[in-house]
């Protein structure tokens, strides 16, 4: 217990300081002085396990949740994310050591312009690191990159004031509603990992009047809650049926997505008896979820979501 406290408490220093860092303020005495004796009790036994000399790490190719990020950095390590594409050699943006705000992926490199379409919202990125084009294959080459050399990413983002890129979804992701209405999946699909009881959220609703959510639970968390409230020995397909569990995944998905516009919330939430796997063909390699695939392997859950609507699911 003691351990626990004092790991916790050296973790709210870390935090203090990601505080002041991201609002511009320079660390107090007092906050110094608790960091450095935070350091010898907790930080340097964490930064030992990676070789003890380690400045930073760089993260890139999958995205680095701000959640994540603010954690290590409150243990003492800090992960720089950047941001870039094949046909863009490959770095467009990346945060560094002295500017860097978790959630984003830093301000773009020299000599890089990068702007946000205005009517879809993607990333479009010009500069010297910009490919010529794709080989023998012109047409192509046309769709990416326009007459001015912008280079069209697919991603959909934003830029904060100083310019750091914030990226959101992929273009191709976007769910238009039945009402004309853009949904980004993305945010929400995130903002549900922070749920314990969550393990996977995918959000559907293309063509339809509303959104749906595909959750697959943390069963490593979900079997202990299910023996303290009277469901002990259900197996997981027999456990997702029942109304408490729904209740509890229902429970989370609203209050972590209560910021998220009316029209973007998930109606319904459907629970599946497993995990999306790579095995199954649900996932990429990279833990990309292949929506194609989960669409064909949960029709009676997806059902589920969209069952009064009147579209086909």
């Amino acid at each position: 217990p003691m351990r626990r406290r004092i790991f916790h408490w050296g973790i709210g220093v870390g935090r203090k300081r990601y505080e002041n860092h991201v609002a511009g303020r320079a660390d107090g005495l007092g906050l110094k002085i608790q960091h450095a004796i935070a350091d010898k009790l907790v930080y340097h036994r964490v930064k030992a396990r990676t070789g003890g000399r380690v400045r930073y790490f760089v993260s890139g190719s999958a995205p680095l949740s701000r959640e994540v990020g603010e954690f290590f950095y409150a243990l003492g390590i800090l992960i720089l994310e950047g941001y870039g594409l094949s046909e863009t050699s490959p770095l467009v943006s990346i945060n560094r050591p002295s500017d860097f705000v978790f959630g984003t992926v830093g301000r773009p490199a020299p000599a890089t312009e990068v702007r946000i379409d205005p009517e879809t919202g993607e990333i479009q990125v010009r500069g010297p690191q910009i490919m010529l084009g794709y080989l023998n294959n012109a047409a192509e080459t046309a769709k990416a990159i326009d007459p001015d050399g912008w280079f069209h990413t697919g991603d959909i983002g934003e830029l904060d004031p100083i310019g750091r890129i914030k990226i959101t979804d992929r273009l191709k992701n976007i769910i238009v509603l039945a009402n004309g209405k853009n949904v980004s999946p993305g945010p929400m699909e995130a903002a549900l990992s922070a749920s314990k009881y969550i393990a996977q959220a995918v959000i559907l609703g293309d063509r339809h009047p509303y959104t749906g959510a595909l959750i697959a639970p943390n069963f490593d968390e979900l079997m202990p809650w299910a023996e303290a409230n009277g469901l002990a020995g259900l197996a997981p397909e027999k456990l997702v049926e029942e109304k408490a569990v729904r209740q509890l995944i229902e429970g989370d998905v609203r209050d972590l997505l209560e910021d998220f516009a009316v029209f973007e919330r998930p109606r319904r939430v459907a629970l599946l008896p497993r995990a999306l796997s790579e095995e199954n063909g649900e996932l990429t390699p990279t833990l990309k979820t292949k929506l194609r695939v989960v669409q064909e392997n949960w029709p009676a859950q997806i059902d589920r979501l969209f069952e009064d609507d009147g579209v086909p699911a």
